[in-house]
């Protein structure tokens, strides 16, 4: 010990899989203490016998010789997440402080809905997993180990796509017998030394941000009489000590700390990755259950963000600018509407985003990596964004991570919810921010409008049908460019009467051959008034690969912003 930096580091571990497949037991089977929001106090989580908010506990073990000369102890977190469909989002809130990842498998049915879920969660927020096959003990025993076997290589097969191709899986059974008593723990429970020695190997010493803004993820908070409120939760960044002030955003609330506990131990001091109890005094525990306490100031209630996104590919529908989908920031999943927009320049790296560059209005978030051997669409973006849109103020920290997913969809469907992913590059807290702050977003729309020659009224000017409808605001689109079929280039002059035609300025001149065309076309027109038969008899007469008499087209290409005030066009 003499020899360490430190004599105990701290290691939080997610147990997470899907409905029922023993994580919870499994929990209680490891730990020796247990915090205040552990092993399913919650009524209906006991009744059902699931989970269905996060638990956290607590075991130490030595640390791993690679370690010893960090600490001689570990202390090993283990957060407790929900597999019932329904409560995805409270895993994505988990997965936000965990250091490695527990997948739980129960063998006799392997990979199931959730289970997917929690290991597409698993490799996007995390590095380091172990796979737990549970309840072995429910295996004929003279095909037990060909089963495991078996379990074992499909599970290799899955996990050959992912980051944690080499996984160590080890096989146990938490509870044997099972029972309905669930603090009815087996006194030999299969494998368990294994798993341990298994988690020892996976273990690392986790980079804890002990200066900057504290910031703390509140899982639970209840009142003790004579003393105040505990919030319960984990310490996501900086440190924080007795004394401090702490602001709860969401209610605009400011307390100080009157005092603290891990895991029923006082501490004067706690910092990042910590499993933490702070103590505050005249404050409702009702008002807050979960939620975000930080250095006053820090965060603010955001009504919209601007995020850097990337597709799941495990995500098989489309994804389309003015959907809806659940984002899950923090320890908040909140309804939201999404506009997505790209670029093809280099990607930004910096965490922020370029106001003074023009972005595309996409249609639907692209699958880039799945573009790259498409070669039918033109558009391939280097770097995606999304506006989201909140249907209720979120306390947001800066540069969070979040996902977009889309928990409405029918929980019995064997497909993947998690949509996106992506990290905040701007919140807005402005509740008129669609006015005072979006315009500043060149977000802007190709567009394209195609009208016809009617008649020309010298040989610079034309008049032109069809492009603009007769109540369009002409204004918007005066001395835009347009390119006639023949081939010049000209400028939109003005209204031509009230009918909707415009007057078209061709600067250079029209040519010689536009010139003789545009009579050619002229003199049909009074030709087939005179006579409608003759006019058909000329027309059988040309040829066909001229055809002088053709309507001449004209094209306005322009580009529109999305959220421009004045709304007006631009080339």
């Amino acid at each position: 010990v003499t020899d360490c930096c430190f004599e105990m580091f701290y290691f939080n571990i997610g147990v997470l899989g899907h409905v029922d497949s023993g994580k919870t037991t499994l929990s209680r089977c490891l730990s020796t203490t247990a915090s205040t929001a552990a092993f399913d106090k919650n009524p209906q989580s006991q009744e059902r016998g699931i989970t269905l908010d996060l638990g956290f506990s607590c075991f130490e073990v030595d640390a791993p010789p690679a370690l010893q000369s960090e600490a001689s102890r570990v202390q090993i977190t283990l957060v407790d997440c929900p597999g019932h469909a329904s409560l995805i989002r409270t895993i994505i809130a988990g997965a936000h402080i965990i250091d490695a990842m527990m997948l739980v498998v129960d063998v006799t049915k392997g990979i199931q809905t959730q289970t997917a879920e929690c290991l597409v969660i698993g490799e996007i927020l995390c590095n380091h997993l172990l796979v737990v096959l549970n309840k072995v003990d429910l295996l004929p025993a003279d095909k037990s180990k060909a089963m495991i076997d078996k379990m074992t290589k499909r599970l290799r097969i899955a996990l050959q796509s992912t980051k944690f191709a080499n996984a160590k899986i080890i096989a146990i059974a938490a509870k044997p017998g099972g029972g309905e008593e669930m603090s009815n723990i087996a006194s030999n429970p299969v494998g368990i030394t294994e798993l341990i020695s298994a988690l020892q190997e996976i273990l690392y010493v986790p980079k804890r941000q002990k200066s900057g803004p504290f910031v703390f993820s509140v899982d639970h908070c209840f009142g003790i009489r004579g003393q105040g409120t505990v919030m319960t939760g984990t310490v996501l960044q900086g440190s924080i000590a007795i004394n401090d002030a702490l602001e709860i955003p969401l209610l605009g609330i400011t307390k100080k700390v009157k005092s603290m506990q891990m895991f029923r131990k006082p501490v004067e001091k706690a910092v990042q990755g910590d499993r933490l109890g702070v103590c505050v005094t005249q404050f409702d525990p009702k008002l807050l259950e979960r939620g975000i306490a930080c250095t006053p100031g820090l965060i603010k209630n955001a009504v919209a963000l601007l995020v850097c996104v990337e597709k799941i590919p495990y995500y098989k529908q489309s994804i389309e600018t003015k959907a809806k989908f659940h984002m899950s920031i923090g320890n908040e999943t909140v309804m939201s509407k999404v506009t997505f927009f790209g670029t093809t320049d280099s990607p930004q790296l910096d965490g922020c985003i370029d106001l003074g560059k023009e972005y595309k209005y996409q249609d639907e978030l692209i699958d880039v990596k799945k573009q790259i051997t498409d070669n039918c669409n033109s558009y391939k973006p280097t770097q995606q964004f999304a506006l989201v849109q909140l249907e209720r103020c979120v306390p947001v920290l800066p540069s969070s991570f979040v996902i977009g997913s889309k928990l409405d969809m029918d929980v019995h469907t064997n497909m993947c919810r998690l949509a996106f992913k992506g990290t905040t590059l701007e919140i807005y807290t402005a509740k008129d921010y669609a006015e005072s702050q979006l315009p500043t977003l060149k977000i802007y729309k190709n567009k394209s409008k195609e009208g016809v020659v009617e008649r020309m009224l010298n040989e610079s000017e034309v008049i032109v049908k069809n492009l603009l409808k007769k109540d369009t605001n002409l204004q918007l689109f005066v001395g835009l460019k347009v390119k006639l079929s023949t081939g010049e280039t000209g400028t939109i002059d003005s209204h031509f009467g009230s009918s909707g035609k415009l007057k078209v300025r061709v600067a250079a001149g029209l040519s010689k051959a536009t010139i003789e065309r545009m009579l050619a076309q002229a003199a049909g027109k009074k030709k087939g008034k005179n006579s409608a038969a003759a006019a058909a008899d000329s027309m059988q007469n040309l040829s066909l690969d001229k055809k002088p008499t053709e309507s001449i087209t004209v094209k306005l290409d322009f580009k529109k912003y999305v959220f421009a005030n004045d709304k007006k066009m631009v080339q």
